[in-house]
């Protein structure tokens, strides 16, 4: 049974960064997304939810006073950018507590946490989620004509931007294209040894052969170098 979940934040970036997160985890649903907590209360009196990703500076009703007010509250992650509201989270007794900006690792420990207390038999790698069969390989799901398709992060050898969409070029002279911003994978994907190398390319790192100021080579691929990412680039290559 998935995690069925409600977004409730009155900054639409964050409210598509915590919907991108969990679209990467196949266990969760969003169900709704609302701006305010006002708006929230009809949602939670028609449907069933069981974990709350919630704002706490909001207009209108404080994250925290909407959820003094529940009788019988879902799980809940605090996600805010003001960390003096963390003591009153946790005399909420909620699951976790998440500053912004919120990176894809730490958005996943929350997310276990509020799995484990759901009852759900999940496993999760320090580096990514793991499959629950041993495997230590971080990976992600990506939606691929309306299935979930798993791809290992060690298989991208880069990622190239096609406007909405993005191309992962993978081992074995395999391509996936996905519906997703290059700027949203790149929050996923940096904690992983990707780096950003132009405005429409990423890498990973330990698949770059040879580089010059203009251009890297990972395998028969020739990849731009943007004159804005090159002093990173070279510094991050380097190291």
């Amino acid at each position: 049974m998935k995690i069925r979940c409600l977004i409730i934040d009155d900054e639409p970036l964050a409210v598509r960064l915590v919907t991108t997160y969990c679209a990467q985890v196949p266990e969760l649903e969003v169900v709704a997304a609302c701006g305010s907590a006002i708006d929230a209360f009809a949602i939670l009196r028609q449907q069933r939810i069981d974990l709350l990703f919630l704002d706490i500076k909001m207009p209108r009703l404080l994250g925290t006073d909407f959820l003094r007010s529940l009788t019988d509250p879902p799980k809940v992650i605090l996600i805010t950018a003001y960390r003096e509201y963390a003591l009153d989270g946790y005399d909420l007794d909620i699951v976790d507590y998440l500053l912004k900006p919120v990176s894809f690792i730490r958005f996943m420990k929350a997310v276990e946490k509020a799995g484990r207390q759901l009852s759900r038999e999940w496993s999760f790698s320090g580096d990514g989620i793991s499959d629950g069969e041993g495997s230590k390989e971080p990976f992600l799901y990506f939606r691929i004509n309306k299935e979930m398709v798993k791809v290992l992060l060690n298989q991208i050898l880069f990622v190239e931007s096609r406007k909405e969409y993005v191309l992962l070029y993978l081992e074995g002279n395999k391509t996936l294209l996905v519906k997703q911003s290059i700027s949203a994978l790149e929050k996923l994907l940096s904690p992983h040894r990707f780096i950003r190398v132009h405005r429409s390319y990423m890498v990973t790192k330990v698949k770059v052969s040879a580089y010059s100021s203009t251009r890297l080579r990972i395998g028969h691929h020739d990849i731009p170098v943007g004159r804005f990412y090159k002093h990173n680039v070279e510094e991050m290559l380097r190291s």
